[in-house]
Formats: structure tokens, C-alpha cells, sequence
């Protein structure tokens, strides 16, 4: 009886340090070496200039890389300057929820009771909330073609002429508009320059010395070079679209600094030393569904239900590079992916960021075909074929003109309408579109955005235009008219 009792005893004793429970074994350690692996793997695949990642936990910087090389043939580092395009919003919508945190506004208010100056030809915007705007449900949609601002304060008030598209609160439409329009606010409300403001409120005190947020694309910036675009397979170093960005899709950083960012985020708003950025509360809304828009919160987004782990998130693309954030609360994880290169047609720093975090999983993520580049080589398969038909076509010009010579001239031009749709749909896009407005957008601009598209619609342009021009020469060289 009483080594029974010596053993219940031991059993009981022991009991805690023999059981371990479930979520003890829910995290693998992370491979260093399998993340090195996938990246490099990926951009040989796709033919991408570089990448740099970082890769947190817990409020801790676990794994912080850089990948390739830069425009001036440099290797890319954790510490290399990059534009993270709209991953800045979160950025914006953090400095407003810190106004909000102090009682300096209100997140139910009205943006004009702060901006009183700010007006819209519609009657409705007076009822745009704060939240309104850091949700995107203010109804407010950026139109396609927007005139040039080189402030900030200039940029706002592009609005002024503008009508909602909607009731406020009614939906969701993501517009950089709204988050120019916030950071106008922190200014406003602030006393400080937005850039001003972030340096001092949220860089500073997370130690993002490499950190900054320009007004425009085209701010001179010491140690970044330019981007690239990518095109067949390859990539085209270019300079960015000039646009004013601030609030919406300026900062420029590094991977490191990301990792402080994150790293905040992954600790309850505290900083490395300590310091509280924001409340639980207003960092908790931040992440929450807003009314109107069930995908997106105060800044981040969210991924859709099937897509596992749940993901808070925010990518951001300009003409020469690609950023993605993401936080997986059922972890703890949260990894930034910052490529010095844009691909129209794919989202790369999303796909490079699902790779990673299947890996912190501890799932293998497969290695897929190169979309983009097979998209490009098909057009680039057409532009080489409608070479081929169009000087075929030139050349049998006169044939095909002498054939129709007893035409009268209507029927004859009327044979002719094929190609001047083309000539004048593509000359309207590429020539016309960007000079429309005061718009900074440029013909070549045409190009940086997608290469392997734009050089197929010059030579469809050149091709029906020599085709058009050669029919007409030789119908008034042969004495019709």
C-alpha cells in the first residue's frame, strides 16, 4: 500500500512537467535557411532584381534579409532603401488613431469640423467621418485621371470639384484620396508637418532611423536608387511616376525598421524600450471590420475566410516597387516583404509573403509557374506576329490597292475603318489620356507601367497607321480620290 501511495504521489508530483499542452507544439522553429532557400528560389524564377524581408514574432525580430542587388549594382541588405507605396497607409491611419488616443479628435466627427476649409461639390460630405475615411467607406473614389500637386494641401483640395460615390458609411471603395485627406488632417490638428509628425511620433520612438515619408516621388532621396519594372522574363531599372503621394503611399524604409514597426504591433502597441505607441483598445479597432466595410479596419486589411492563417494585412505597389505587410494574430508571426521592382500583373511581394509565412507554419510552399512572364512572352509572341503580318501587309499595298481601284471612294475608305479604330484607340490611350487634365502622367509613362503591353500597342499603332497611309498614297496615286 505504501508504494502505491509513493507512486500516486510521484505521478502527481511529476504531472506538470510531463504534460504539455497543445499549443506548446503549434509553432515550429523556423528554418533560417528554408526562408533563404524559397526567396532566392523565387526571384530566379521570376526574374526580379531583389528582395529584402523581415520576418517577427512575438514582439521579436526573428529573421531580417536582403536578396539581389539594386539599380547600381549594390547588393540589397535588411538596411536598403526601399518605397513601400500603400503599405504607408497604416502608417497614416496610426498617427490619427494616436490624435484620437489624446482627445485631440474624435473618431465619429466629422472631417470638416477639423478641415473646415476642406468642401466637395456635394451636399453629403459633410457627413464623412474620420472613420469613415480610414475605413474607405467616405464614398469618396479617385478618378482615373487626376491633376498634378506637388503638396500635400494642394493634393486635398483636388477634391473640391469631385462628387461622392456614395453614401458615407454606405461601402467600401478604396481611394488614396481618403488618406491624403488624414494626413492633411494630422497636420492640421498636429501643428506639424506630416512627415514632421511621423519622424516624431512613430519613427523616432521606434527607433526607424532609416525611416522617412516624402511628399512627392519625385523629393530627391539620398541612397535610393531607382526601381525596376519588370518585362519578359527580366527586369528594366526606371524612374517612378511623378505623383504626390503623402498619407497615401510615400514612405520610404528598410526592412529593418519594418521589423521595429512590426515588432510594435506584435506587442500590444509597446515599443523595444517600452514605450506605449497607442492604447489596446484603438490598436484592437484598428483590426476590427468596420460598418460598410467587412475587409478592411482603421488602416489594415483583412485576407478573405478561406485563406488560413487569417492574415491583417496591407500591400502597396507604385510604378517600380512592391511592398506587402502581413500579422497573424493565431501565431504571433507578422512578415514585410519590399521588392525594388513593380509587375502589372502579379502581386509578387503577396506571393513571396504567403510562401514565407507558410513556412513559419512549417509547410512547404510550392514553387509556381511565372504568370507575369508568361503573359509577357504571349504579347511579346503577338508583337512579333503582327510585325510579321503588318509589313507583309505594307508590302502588299499596291497589290491590294490596284485590286480595288474601280471602288468608289466610300467603299474604298469605308475598307480602311479596321485600322483607323486602332490608330485612333491606341493614339487616344497613349497619347491623349496622359495629357488630359494637367494630368503628370507622360507617354512614357505608358511604358514604365507595363512594357511588354505598350510596345504590342506601338507596334499595332505603327503598323495600321503605315498600312492606312500606304492604301491612301497609292488609291490618290492611281487618280481615284
Amino acid at each position: 500500500m505504501k508504494k502505491f501511495l509513493m507512486v500516486v504521489i510521484t505521478i502527481a508530483l511529476l504531472a506538470p512537467f510531463l504534460y504539455l499542452p497543445p499549443s506548446t507544439h503549434a509553432a515550429p522553429v523556423l528554418d533560417k535557411a528554408a526562408i533563404d532557400n524559397y526567396v532566392e528560389r523565387y526571384l530566379k524564377r521570376n526574374g526580379l532584381p531583389g528582395a529584402s524581408i523581415v520576418i517577427v514574432k512575438d514582439g521579436e525580430v526573428i529573421q531580417a534579409q536582403g536578396y539581389g542587388h539594386d539599380s547600381e549594382g549594390n547588393p540589397l541588405t535588411e538596411n536598403s532603401l526601399l518605397r513601400i507605396g500603400s503599405v504607408s497607409k497604416p502608417f497614416t491611419a496610426f498617427a490619427v488613431l494616436q490624435l484620437i488616443d489624446e482627445g485631440a479628435v474624435k473618431l465619429d466627427d466629422p472631417v470638416i469640423r477639423y478641415l473646415p476649409e476642406l468642401t466637395m461639390d456635394d451636399d453629403r460630405f459633410g457627413q464623412v467621418t474620420i472613420r469613415h475615411l480610414l475605413s474607405h467607406t467616405s464614398g469618396i473614389s479617385t478618378p482615373t485621371i487626376v491633376p498634378k500637386a506637388d503638396t500635400l494641401e494642394e493634393g486635398v483640395k483636388r477634391i473640391h470639384s469631385w462628387k461622392l460615390q456614395s453614401n458615407p458609411g454606405e461601402r467600401h471603395s478604396y481611394s488614396n484620396a481618403n488618406y491624403w485627406i488624414l494626413a492633411w488632417l494630422v497636420e492640421n490638428v498636429s501643428g506639424m508637418k506630416f512627415a514632421t509628425y511621423l519622424d516624431t511620433k512613430v519613427f523616432a520612438p521606434l527607433g526607424m532611423n532609416d525611416s522617412l515619408s516624402p511628399v512627392n516621388s519625385g523629393d530627391a532621396i539620398p541612397g535610393l536608387p531607382r526601381g525596376y519594372v519588370t518585362a519578359y522574363g527580366t527586369a528594366i531599372p526606371i524612374s517612378e511616376l511623378e505623383q504626390m503621394f503623402t498619407g497615401a503611399g510615400g514612405i520610404v524604409t528598410t526592412a529593418a525598421d519594418m521589423g521595429k514597426w512590426l515588432s510594435m504591433h506584435t506587442n500590444d502597441g509597446v515599443s523595444a524600450s517600452g514605450e506605449r505607441l497607442l492604447s489596446s483598445s484603438l490598436l484592437d479597432e484598428s483590426y476590427s471590420p468596420q460598418p460598410g466595410s467587412e475587409h478592411y479596419g482603421l488602416g489594415w486589411s483583412f485576407s478573405s475566410s478561406d485563406i488560413k492563417p487569417q492574415r491583417i494585412q496591407h500591400s502597396g505597389a507604385l510604378s517600380s516597387y512592391q511592398g506587402q505587410q502581413s500579422i497573424l494574430p493565431s501565431s504571433g508571426y507578422a512578415v514585410a516583404v519590399m521588392l525594388n521592382s513593380f509587375t502589372t500583373t502579379f502581386e509578387h511581394a503577396y506571393e513571396m509573403s504567403s510562401g514565407i509565412i507558410q513556412l513559419t507554419e512549417g509547410q512547404a510552399p510550392a514553387m509556381k509557374a511565372s504568370v507575369p512572364t508568361i503573359i509577357d512572352y504571349s504579347l511579346g509572341f503577338l508583337t512579333l506576329l503582327y510585325i510579321s503580318l503588318g509589313i507583309r501587309g505594307i508590302l502588299r499595298s499596291k497589290k491590294w490597292s490596284d485590286r480595288r481601284q474601280h471602288h468608289s471612294a466610300l467603299r474604298y475608305y469605308l475598307r480602311l475603318i479596321p485600322q483607323l479604330i486602332l490608330i485612333a484607340g491606341i493614339g487616344w490611350l497613349m497619347f491623349i489620356v496622359p495629357e488630359l487634365q494637367n494630368n503628370s502622367t507622360t507617354t512614357l509613362d505608358v511604358f514604365r507601367l507595363w512594357p511588354a503591353l505598350a510596345i504590342l500597342l506601338a507596334i499595332v499603332f505603327l503598323c495600321a497607321a503605315c498600312l492606312t497611309g500606304m492604301r491612301v498614297y497609292y488609291r490618290l496615286k492611281g487618280g481615284r480620290t
